[in-house]
């Protein structure tokens, strides 16, 4: 089975109503140039994306997956700031209680943006809102949109410059978020008929004293049903690791390229960097197991 077969996914993917480059519209026109079975648009914190499309007429050629990805803080057994991500697939996107605590995130993610700005003011880089308003095309402003906007007026040669050297946790004008519970990210994709996924566990910095298998013992007692195992960050053997842990824990397995567009114009909507194969078998587990 290869890429010319059309029976590969992408389950990782954001559009404008986030922090991706390409609009919702868009998304399912270059899926369907790539070849692509199924995907979901998985935006930070939003639904928005998936609503756009939904509003039209599905592409009998495509098969669709409402999703999210929301920003969560770490469970309180690990000593870690920083976000951990939870993946909802197939959620009632129009879900009052979801989508209120969602709206929350979004403003707390939009005031954060003007805290940056100050910051990077204050080290001598003198950017303003309105530098960054033309890269967020009318949704919610997030760093990727001022790392965009940096690099548009020559404060540096790249995104990554931006994020290592400014924005990123390390950054000298960092600013922290505002994060809900893994408990309560779980619980409102479950409550909206979705099935929570922990995003790239190989991005994941723990502590030294803890390990991914404990995080993934409490994330399951916590309610979270699959695990992101394929992933363009992932080695074959991390692949593999994540995919027999899921098994034997009776989770389901979930792939995608984490698509942001000319943001990280090295990964290509499922292929990622080329080498990624996500297939359409998992697509049709995850519907089968939400019946």
């Amino acid at each position: 089975m290869g890429f010319n077969d059309r029976r590969f996914i992408d389950l990782h993917i954001h559009s404008t109503a986030s922090d991706g480059t390409l609009e919702p519209l868009e998304i399912i026109d270059a899926a369907l140039a790539a070849g692509l079975s199924a995907i979901s648009i998985t935006d930070h914190d939003t639904t928005d994306g998936c609503k756009k499309v939904l509003s039209q007429s599905p592409h009998p050629a495509l098969d669709f997956l409402t999703g999210v990805e929301i920003s969560a803080a770490f469970p309180s057994i690990v000593t870690v700031t920083g976000s951990i991500h939870i993946l909802g697939y197939d959620i009632d996107v129009h879900n009052t209680r979801l989508n209120h605590h969602l709206a929350e995130l979004r403003a707390a993610r939009n005031d954060r943006s003007p805290r940056i700005i100050q910051r990077l003011n204050q080290i001598g880089i003198p950017l303003s809102t309105e530098d960054i308003a033309p890269f967020a095309r009318g949704s919610q402003t997030g760093r990727p949109h001022i790392a965009q906007a940096m690099v548009h007026k020559g404060y540096a040669a790249s995104i990554n410059e931006v994020f290592d050297k400014y924005i990123g946790k390390n950054g000298s004008a960092f600013v922290d978020k505002e994060r809900i519970s893994c408990r309560l990210a779980i619980e409102l994709i479950t409550d909206a008929g979705g099935i929570p996924v922990l995003a790239h566990p190989g991005l994941i910095d723990l502590p030294g004293q803890h390990s991914l298998e404990e995080l993934l013992d409490v994330l399951i007692d916590q309610g979270i049903l699959g695990i992101e195992a394929y992933y363009p960050g992932h080695s074959r053997q991390e692949t593999g690791l994540y995919s027999d842990f899921a098994r034997s824990h009776g989770l389901l397995v979930t792939g995608g390229s984490d698509f942001h567009g000319d943001i990280n114009p090295d990964i290509q909507m499922g292929k990622g960097r080329g080498d990624l194969f996500v297939d359409y078998q998992l697509y049709e587990q995850i519907k089968a197991y939400n019946g």
